[in-house]
């Protein structure tokens, strides 16, 4: 039985040993991504149950991962399929700014998620779903899938909590892109949504307007990620911005999302209010911007609580 349940594509990631671009470097190293991947893991090294639903290749790609997941202490729910690979992902190295990203996970294993792979997880006890918009965007069967597996959660009242993680490439069109996620944020208690996000969502990258149309569109809680600056949230209780904790060096900010979704929902699984919330956010989202991996750097409880304590 698991408090959360994430839903996506987990891949193998090989980062660049050296800066340039990637076609002319020589070694990587090998990780594991995927920004679903990345909330599972910093939820369950907080202390928190975190089943985490996919579908892998027959392939070394799949197994790693498998192992990989296991380890980190997930429940992992896997849908074997032997047609398809595992998708993967070259990531390049950078002083500053983000980084070249290139992926290959065209018809891998997790695209081809169904309605039936989702009938078959188990939700008992669960508290909270969370969705990104990136499974929608792999297939018309994965968006089925996500929209199936909000049905189900909803079903057992279970919270709601939704990144718009935009991937426009992946995307038949940004038309249906826009269509889609936003479709699903009616749909969802909590959205998470950047600035630049909303600008192409709904037009505006200003967080009290992003946050008006997402409160109008059914959601809760809407809280805007502002990048360092900090976040703005609103919801049932009031409107505030809350400021984001000061990085010495910025190394990698992918990643920095699924960090601040980590302090978001860990924080509501204890019970916390949304001040809480939103500071635990920001302070898990500076930790991922001064790390090179996309989820290595994640921090235990008590070096969550030894982090924010030295920063006030």
């Amino acid at each position: 039985m698991s408090e959360v349940i994430l839903f996506g594509e987990p891949m193998a990631m090989f980062v660049a040993k050296t800066c340039g671009p990637l076609h002319e470097v020589e070694e990587f190293t090998r990780m594991l991504a995927g920004a679903e991947v990345n909330v599972a893991i910093g939820l369950k090294r907080l202390g928190h149950s975190v089943a985490y639903v996919t579908k892998l290749g027959t392939d070394p790609f799949g197994t790693y991962i498998e192992n990989k997941l296991k380890s980190e202490g997930l429940d992992v729910q896997i849908s074997k399929d032997e047609d398809h690979f595992t998708g993967y992902q070259l990531k390049g190295k950078v002083m500053e700014g983000d980084p070249e990203v290139f992926y290959y996970r065209r018809n891998s294993a997790a695209s081809c998620l169904s309605v039936e792979d989702i009938e078959k997880v188990d939700l008992e006890g669960a508290r909270v779903l969370h969705i990104t918009g990136i499974p929608p965007a792999l297939s018309k069967s994965c968006r089925e899938a996500t929209y199936r597996l909000i049905e189900r959660a909803r079903e057992k009242n279970m919270l709601v909590s939704f990144d718009p993680n935009l991937r426009p490439t992946l995307w038949e069109s940004q038309e249906v892109m826009i269509e889609t996620i936003n479709d699903i944020a009616s749909r969802a208690d909590i959205v998470l949504p950047g600035t630049a996000e909303g600008k192409i969502l709904m037009g505006s990258d200003k967080p009290e307007e992003i946050a008006e149309f997402y409160r109008k569109n059914g959601a809760k809680a809407v809280i805007i990620k502002a990048g360092g600056a900090g976040a703005y949230a609103d919801w049932e209780d009031g409107k505030a911005f809350y400021p984001g904790y000061k990085v010495k060096e910025v190394v990698d900010t992918v990643g920095a999302g699924d960090g601040f979704a980590v302090g978001i929902l860990s924080a509501w699984l204890q019970g916390l209010q949304m001040p809480e919330m939103v500071d635990r956010g920001n302070a898990i989202g500076s930790i991922q911007v001064s790390v090179a991996s996309d989820n290595e750097g994640l921090p235990t409880k008590e070096e969550l609580d030894a982090y924010m304590k030295g920063a006030k």
